[in-house]
């Protein structure tokens, strides 16, 4: 079975009970019947206003109902979401928007000065839509709640291919965001994916079987931004099962907001970025343990950061009825591994059972044994991105063909067991060449963390004579707690080799995450050259 979303959706539509919900913004439930019209009005009007097939659309949103009927119209109407950091202002914004070439825009109100800075130099974008809670802040713009309510609702008359494209613009660690193509069969067909369920051989059985649920879909709350893979992703797999995206307005991480929403709404699954998330997530849960009715929370599911054993057993202990799911992938590969944790379960950190179409390669492209500790590259098979948008290098890099086969290799390093455990020490971009020894930040942050009074740490190298690079950590303290800089060192040399030992420890108030969680070495790789007076070397 070949798969397009947009027909998802519809078919899904037709089976649902008009009042189960579709999304819940600050607890205000919006219903598939209000979502279908609204994404098939806002998919009619980008059709009858300019926009053909296959042209693109750019998220410029925060978490949000809108994010979620925007996405669907787009997927009804076979046009290209674009996703844009919100954090990006001026030339980064222009840059995606820009370099997506899309010809429409939707933008919250919020962001409306930095759309003003750069519009005038856009003139291909056809189309600027403005979510506002009242006047719109710009002129010759139009307005979202106007166009997603005003039309009958109806279908789109449309054939669409399982080829319709999705974009997600990744940042990466270096260079300019790159626009990774999926596919939407290959997207939906790797993220439906259960071992449990086998996967429905046509539409017409998988809306039978969501109209036989005695409970509607699941209800899953994307923590982390909906502007990023992790989130969108989440958010993709619980309307295309039937169910609702909850999303929060809080414009940072509130772990009370969240647990709240569990509560009242009946949230099943969590979406988080590792420890950024699970460990605020565990400090307000010890400290209001009797607050909350966490009985609908079965699953907490981390991708693309650490998460500590610490933390997972810690937050077992006061929900015991979830399971604890590590996923490894990135934008560019759904699948390399997972890692599933239960109560009474001795949780790990980094380590993931190798999926089927997984292998690890060395430097040359020769299959690593098992067991045999050597680090390579992780590469997945199967179904995949089609490239890296406008960037064919960058694509024959990412995507090569290896001994005839096609694989998807973003540049993870791990070890592999001889029971298949992945064991992931990093990603090679950000990998540490100090004295002709290769370090993964990662593998000295874990230890970093486990000191007492860290609250957050990243690793990161920086120019040395002697060494090529200098291990420097960005050490965020726990309030209240103090440690030293020799401190620091002899506990990372207690449990690592003594050459991955920092040669430099400061200690900052923030360590410079990115808003999804994720490790921006390289904000702090400039914060820690310039505090050492290195920025010129």
């Amino acid at each position: 079975m070949k798969w397009n979303i947009g027909d998802i959706h519809d078919a899904i539509a037709d089976v649902l009970p008009g009042d189960a919900a579709a999304t819940i913004h600050d607890g205000e439930v919006g219903t598939w019947s209000e979502f279908t019209k609204k994404s098939n009005n806002l998919g009619r009007f980008l059709l009858e206003n300019g926009l053909n097939f296959g042209d693109k659309v750019a998220f410029y949103m925060r978490n949000s109902a809108a994010y979620s009927e925007t996405l669907s119209a787009c997927f009804k109407a076979r046009l290209v979401h674009v996703n844009i950091n919100y954090r990006y202002v001026d030339e980064e914004l222009k840059y995606v928007i820009g370099n997506s070439d899309a010809a429409a825009v939707f933008y919250h109100a919020e962001f409306s000065e930095y759309v003003a800075s750069i519009r005038d130099r856009l003139p291909e974008v056809k189309l600027w839509i403005e979510i506002s809670d009242g006047d719109l802040k710009l002129d010759n713009v139009h307005d979202y709640e106007t166009i997603a309510n005003d039309g009958s609702g109806a279908k789109l008359d449309i054939k669409r291919s399982p080829d319709d494209l999705l974009f997600i613009y990744t940042g990466g660690t270096t260079g300019m965001p790159k626009g990774v193509m999926w596919t939407q069969n290959d997207l939906y067909t790797l993220m439906s994916r259960n071992p449990k369920v086998p996967a429905p051989k046509s539409l017409a059985e998988l809306a039978g079987r969501i109209a036989k649920m005695k409970m509607h879909g699941p209800r899953i709350l994307p923590a982390c931004p909906m502007m990023h893979g992790t989130g969108m992703i989440s958010a993709i797999a619980a309307l295309s099962a039937g169910g609702a995206v909850v999303t929060l307005s809080n414009k940072k991480l509130d772990p009370q907001a969240i647990w709240n929403s569990v509560t009242n709404d009946k949230v099943n699954s969590i979406s988080i970025v590792g420890d950024a998330f699970a460990k605020p997530l565990l400090k307000d849960l010890q400290a209001n343990k009797d607050k909350y009715e966490l009985s609908s929370l079965k699953a907490l599911v981390s991708s693309g950061l650490m998460w500590s054993p610490d933390n997972k057993e810690a937050l077992l202990e006061l929900h015991p009825g979830m399971m604890l799911r590590d996923s490894f992938g990135s934008s560019e590969a759904l699948g390399f591994g997972s890692m599933e944790t239960g109560a009474g379960q001795k949780a790990r950190t980094a380590k993931f059972m190798k999926s089927e179409n997984c292998t690890v390669f060395s430097a040359d492209h020769k299959p690593i044994e098992p067991g045999s500790g050597e680090p390579g590259f992780v590469a997945l098979a199967g179904p995949m991105p089609v490239g890296y948008y406008k960037d064919p290098k960058k694509t024959e890099e990412t995507f090569p063909t290896i001994n005839g086969v096609r694989y998807s290799i973003p540049g993870d390093w791990c070890t592999i067991e001889k029971d298949g455990t992945l064991t992931l020490l990093g990603r090679g971009s950000v990998c540490i060449n100090s004295g002709g020894e290769k370090i993964y930040p990662e593998e000295i942050e874990e230890v970093i963390k486990q000191h007492p009074a860290t609250d957050d740490v990243l690793v990161v190298g920086v120019p040395d004579e002697k060494w090529g690079q200098a291990v420097t950590a960005v050490i965020q303290l726990e309030e209240g707690k103090d440690a030293s800089k020799q401190e620091v060192i002899n506990f990372v040399k207690q449990h690592l080799a003594a050459y991955k030992a920092p040669k430099h420890v400061l200690f900052h108030e923030t360590v410079y995450r990115a808003v999804n969680g994720k490790s921006d070495y390289k904000r702090v790789t400039q914060y820690a050259k310039e505090t050492l007076n290195l920025e010129t070397a």
